[in-house]
């Protein structure tokens, strides 16, 4: 049975590219898309969907904002005149204390960039709650805990990150500064660290792992297999299609891509 579906999304971009990820999958059906949390509302009351892929950060109505308008008016239609809700999936770009906040709330989310393994689980996920539900049914105790925890001031729960990391270079471990870290990059599992002067490895897992000891200010993650520190950005190059690679200052001048979906951040940055 085919999920239907709403794309939520001020980026034109990241509209196309989940879209294409979703076809990709199949069994999802996208009935319409929009960019911003009023379209959401007004296309959600028009649809009916099962599923809606909505980004939290939107200028006007965002789509934290969109969830308590909907949570709203079911509240003001209680039992069975009450509008369906649909499941919600966010898309984000935030730092891992929201990508936690979404875990411990059972809420599902896509972190930008969008990956198609990380799609086609938020879809099992989705068929799950609508098997194991009323069709169409969200826990709303969870969304407004959510909602809670992410209007606090942004790192409340965090734990200060650490100045300096451990890298391995050969056969030593060095202590390095964050502030000397040009990037740094995932391949094979295996995450390596570059500074102006050497590169090394990392013992984390993942960039997520990495993520939650770099802090937030200097370090981006501009694409799946990257981040920078945005100090060490010598150049961005105008690259195919509108999109922008980074010229980093590392001893190579290393050209780093950045996603589709990190394109507008970039041009906020930069003023491009």
């Amino acid at each position: 049975m085919s999920i239907s579906a709403l794309i939520i999304d001020d980026e034109q971009l990241a509209r196309e590219e989940l879209k294409y990820l979703l076809d990709q999958v199949g069994g999802v059906d996208v009935l319409a898309q929009g960019c911003n949390g009023i379209e959401a509302v007004d296309l959600i009351a028009e649809h009916h969907p099962d599923l809606v892929f909505l980004d939290v950060q939107m200028p006007g109505l965002d789509g934290l904002a969109a969830v308590e308008r909907l949570l709203e008016k079911r509240k003001a239609k209680p039992g069975r005149d009450a509008e369906p809700m649909p499941q919600i999936v966010f898309a984000t770009a935030y730092d891992q204390y929201a990508v936690r906040a979404f875990d411990v709330n059972a809420v599902d989310y896509l972190l930008k960039p969008f990956d198609r393994t990380r799609v086609e689980q938020a879809i099992e996920r989705v068929r799950g709650r609508m098997a194991g539900h009323s069709p169409g049914a969200l826990p709303e105790s969870q969304i407004d805990a959510l909602l809670r925890l992410l209007n606090r001031p942004q790192g409340a729960s965090r734990q200060p990150q650490p100045q300096r990391l451990v890298v391995q270079a050969q056969s030593r471990l060095l202590l390095v500064d964050q502030a000397e870290i040009c990037f740094a990059a995932i391949d094979e599992g295996v995450i390596r660290v570059v500074t102006q002067s050497f590169e090394g490895q990392s013992k984390c897992r993942t960039l997520e792992d990495l993520l939650e000891l770099l802090d937030p200010a200097l370090f981006w993650r501009v694409h799946r297999g990257y981040v920078v520190n945005i100090n060490h950005i010598r150049e961005v190059v105008p690259w195919f299609k509108s999109s922008y690679q980074l010229r980093m200052n590392d001893k190579k001048q290393t050209e780093v891509p950045v996603s589709r979906a990190q394109t507008k951040r970039l041009r906020e940055l930069f003023n491009l």
